[in-house]
């Protein structure tokens, strides 16, 4: 069973940072897209940037220049850092390792796999 380990997430006023960090086994970190996702109440999950297995780097139009997302590869980790947080920021995000995401597929990826969400929340 593929287990994503999630920390970080809290609340923070609006200009703040947090970071999250996502934890994952060698063979996943190594051959799946790594990232996150949100969803906010009423709101469907959205993709909020990725690192694929090419090393390709994605983000969500709305995060571009406050969000970057790296990866520790001596822990398996995806990491993202989030400055500059607004309210609609607000959201419990969600670690991703994805076979597909966004028209790409990870062939070594087995499939797509989800953590239990962390809840961040941005006030003003």
């Amino acid at each position: 069973q593929v287990q994503l380990v999630e920390s970080g997430g809290g609340s923070v006023q609006a200009g703040g940072s947090l970071k999250l960090s996502c934890a994952a086994s060698g063979y996943i970190f190594r051959n799946c897209a790594m990232g996150w996702y949100r969803q906010a109440p009423g709101q469907e999950r959205e993709a909020v940037s990725l690192i694929r297995d090419d090393k390709i780097t994605t983000y969500a139009d709305s995060v571009k220049g406050r969000f970057t997302i790296s990866r520790d590869n001596a822990k398996h980790t995806v990491i993202l850092q989030m400055n500059g947080l607004i309210p609609e920021d607000t959201a419990v995000y969600y670690c991703a390792a994805l076979r597909y995401s966004g028209g790409y597929i990870s062939y070594g990826c087995p499939s797509n796999y989800w953590g239990q969400g962390t809840q961040v929340t941005v006030s003003s």
